[in-house]
């Protein structure tokens, strides 16, 4: 490499949201960085970035996410802050990320991906299947708010937002039976021991578009930071990227509609599921393909397209 490396008197600085899970992210990004190039940890510094959808007065209230500003919630400062120069590198949960970057930004560095199914979450039950008729669910997901319904039209969903301990307290206080989290999130913290997590087949639980994957964003033209990241980007993930994030685009796809899909890798094919829901669970459409891996994005796109002509005008805006 010829480009001058991090060190503790120019370090890498690498900007982050501020909860606990970006923070271990960031950390998992800085580690990998060191280990590829050996690297101490003084020749990085992680930058939290408070965001929109960090303001604690938003996440408190019961307004539902897509009425405060949709994906761009958790990525806009962040950003904003990557452009104007004051971090070198940006750390992302994918599923985050709207499918469309801001000029002068590139995001073609992905980690290895964790665990992709969601986790249902209850200090007494096991399973959805254990609900009993009309009891309260809690989630801020519109995904599994509409996926939950279908299944379960019986059941009552509340908004249910906050870090794991605020929804593992308000489980406590009695305000839900159950809520669900990303399974992921629960390994990056390392708190599968302290959760009652019982994780939810993809079967059963199609996930969001990229989670469980991490995206590190640069800006174009910096060519020492894209050679520090190049070692750290995973194929496979990226493959299967490509096919999900490109079935979201073709949706137009953000915070404020029920999407889900999931692309895995057989062979030399992608296998690409993807669904869209009417919020309120009443309708599912649901599309799944094939294709040579070099052509999981067209695969992606015509699948999207696809659901979309089926689903007609006002699918999305379908009133709960």
């Amino acid at each position: 490499m010829t480009h001058q490396l991090p060190s503790p008197d120019a370090p890498l600085k690498i900007g982050t949201r501020g909860s606990l899970l970006a923070l271990a992210q960031a950390h998992e990004t800085r580690d990998r960085i060191a280990a590829a190039f050996d690297l101490p940890q003084a020749a990085f510094e992680i930058v939290p970035i408070t965001t929109t959808g960090d303001n604690r007065a938003l996440i408190a209230s019961d307004t539902p996410l897509k009425a405060l500003g949709g994906k761009g919630l958790f990525t806009k400062e962040v950003e904003d802050a990557l452009i104007a120069g004051e971090i070198d590198i940006a750390v992302h949960s994918m599923k985050d990320m709207p499918v469309v970057q801001p000029a002068g930004l590139v995001l073609d560095c992905y980690l290895p991906r964790e665990d992709v199914r969601d986790s249902f979450i209850s200090p007494v039950l096991s399973g959805i299947a254990d609900l009993p008729a009309g009891a309260v669910v809690g989630t801020s997901s519109l995904r599994r708010r509409a996926q939950l319904l279908s299944r379960r039209p019986d059941l009552e969903v509340v908004q249910f937002r906050g870090n794991v301990q605020t929804r593992l307290k308000k489980l406590a206080d009695g305000v839900a039976s159950c809520t669900f989290l990303a399974m992921a999130g629960l390994t990056r913290l390392r708190m599968l021991d302290e959760v009652p997590a019982h994780p939810i087949a993809t079967e059963d639980m199609l996930p969001a578009i990229a989670q469980g994957a991490i995206g590190v964003e640069r800006r174009e033209g910096d060519t020492a930071t894209a050679a520090l990241l190049e070692p750290l980007h995973d194929r496979v993930t990226g493959q299967r990227l490509a096919a999900e994030r490109a079935f979201l685009a073709a949706l137009d796809g953000s915070c404020e509609t029920p999407i889900a899909g999931l692309a895995l890798l057989e062979g030399g094919e992608v296998y690409l599921q993807g669904e869209i829901l009417r919020p309120d669970g009443s309708e599912v459409l649901a599309d799944a393909g094939r294709a040579p891996i070099e052509d999981g994005a067209r695969l992606g796109h015509e699948m999207g397209k696809r659901l979309l002509a089926q689903a007609g005008p006002g699918f999305f805006s379908f009133k709960t």
